[in-house]
């Protein structure tokens, strides 16, 4: 599989995950508007802000590992992809299969 294949790939699962945590947030908003409960004394579990955090938190992880992707086509296009952007030499093929849209060697990580 070449690295553009790689990427497109990733790309699109990240896409999927981005999809899935927005529904999720907006789940979370609209069973939050629909409930005049008082979540934030329930001795039952986590808050529903708690919660809507969390997912947020995932959510803004996705986006910035698509930037990441985002940046890594960047490079493909450039001809510096799977070039350490601190030492200047090439990142493994491991790392690059374990992370493909690695800027740097394990060493610079």
């Amino acid at each position: 599989m070449s690295a553009a294949e790689v990427l497109t790939a990733e790309r699109i699962a990240t896409q999927g995950r981005i999809a899935a945590l927005e529904a999720q947030v907006a789940a979370i908003v609209e069973t939050a508007s629909a409930s005049s409960g008082d979540d934030e004394h329930d001795p039952e579990g986590q808050t529903v802000a708690y919660d809507r955090a969390q997912v947020q938190a995932l959510l803004g992880r996705a986006r910035a590992d698509l930037a990441e992707i985002d940046a890594a086509f960047e490079r493909l296009d450039a001809g510096t992809y799977g070039i350490c952007e601190v030492c200047g030499r090439p990142i493994p093929g491991e790392r690059l299969e374990a992370r493909p849209a690695a800027r740097r060697c394990v060493r610079h990580a």
